[in-house]
């Protein structure tokens, strides 16, 4: 199959167009595990031709509505990993979301935040997402950072467990207030694994972002030779990965905060939720918060003394701030009507972010420590 690259950049390019529409409500989030043929997978759910579903995808890519496609992977499995909220001064906060957003590789989501009111952990306003690869310390990293950007403090909240994970932004817009599933929600470990060799190697080529070029039928050829190895047995390791839970979902990343060309947005509010439950009943509490389709993210985190002590977090995005405030209350209604108490909540508001996949490969973190006077040789003794 041949794609006509003109044609793909002048095909539509916004999220409202129905078309696209279509597309993206499979392949934001819906496309799990290693697919060999991914497009080919879109193109079936969505009831499309692959053609289009190429055509429109590279339009999207290069217009910027998509920022980017990637085989995601359950990076919870593959580095220890943690949300970590900084208290930084007011005059130092902007520096250091910049240096957090460009100049560290294994800090992903970096986010200002701030409540409606003052409450526990208010002065936290930079949150961020890190992962530091196997063999190499958590806490060590953070007090480099805090002393590169002046933080005064910082608090590391490591996941415990999972009660949901996706995006589909697209597919989340209209939806009825307290919508969820039939059932409780999965419950998913954090557990480290262990790889090859031969794994990291199809891992780093498989989790490399599409160019636009490379949005076309039978993609991962290219990405087997990077990693030295046949189609075959690239696919055979990917799909043994895949089993192993090791590998998330095939996906296309919208840019939700920034306005398009046509300034159209994604979404406007980011809104993390906190809960505490009483001790015991988090995974109980983290099943029926995860069931709730609004949410984009549902972890069992403890928040400690800064933060009320808060052990369950969530991730819900909307264009519009009541109707996300309005899906928390619905949650937190569901969670009164099965018995389970809610010891104190809050709700940090989204502001400036920049989203960005966390590296998690040992070789890149020590090449990177080492460029950064992070890593010694005696330090590299003592990880």
């Amino acid at each position: 199959m041949t794609v006509n690259l003109s044609a793909s950049l002048s095909a539509p390019a916004e999220i409202s167009d129905p078309v696209n529409a279509r597309i993206l409500a499979v392949s934001e989030d819906r496309i799990s595990g290693f697919v060999e043929e991914p497009f080919v997978a879109i193109a079936e759910a969505s009831g499309l031709s692959e053609d289009i579903v190429i055509e429109r995808l590279r339009a999207m890519l290069s217009a910027g509505v998509i920022r980017r496609i990637r085989q995601t992977l359950m990076a919870t499995n593959l580095a220890p990993g943690a949300l970590v909220a900084w208290r930084v001064q007011a005059e130092k906060l902007d520096s250091a979301f910049n240096y957090m957003a460009a100049e560290d590789p294994f800090s992903g989501h970096v986010v200002i935040r701030s409540t409606d009111a003052e409450t526990p952990g208010s002065i936290y306003r930079l949150w961020t997402t890190l992962k530091v690869p196997q063999g190499f310390s958590m806490q060590r990293h953070c007090e480099f950072l805090a002393a590169k950007v002046g933080a005064e403090a910082f608090r590391i909240m490591p996941a415990k467990k999972l009660f949901a994970l996706g995006v589909g932004h697209v597919r989340r817009r209209g939806m009825d207030l307290g919508a969820r599933s039939d059932g409780p929600g999965r419950v998913l470990d954090t557990n480290i694994v262990e790889l090859s060799p031969l794994e990291w190697r199809v891992l780093t080529a498989l989790k490399r972002e599409f160019t636009i070029d490379e949005v076309a039928s039978d993609p991962w050829r290219v990405r087997a030779r990077e990693a030295g190895v046949s189609p075959d047995e690239f696919a055979r390791v990917a799909q043994s990965l895949s089993a192993r839970e090791v590998i998330g979902r095939f996906s296309t990343f919208l840019e939700h905060v920034k306005p398009s060309a046509a300034g159209e947005r994604v979404t406007r509010y980011n809104a993390l939720f906190h809960w505490r439950v009483p001790p015991g009943r988090e995974i109980d509490a983290g099943r029926e918060i995860g069931r709730h389709h609004i949410l984009t993210h549902a972890y069992w985190r403890e928040g400690g003394p800064e933060f009320a002590n808060v052990n369950l977090m969530a991730v819900a995005h909307g264009t519009d701030k009541q109707l996300v405030f309005d899906h928390k209350a619905a949650i937190d209604r569901h969670l009164h009507e099965s018995g389970i108490q809610t010891l104190y909540t809050n709700v940090f508001w989204g502001g400036r972010s920049e989203i960005k996949p966390s590296e998690i490969s040992p070789v890149r973190y020590e090449s990177w420590a080492r460029s950064v006077g992070l890593l010694t040789e005696r330090s590299a003794e003592q990880e």
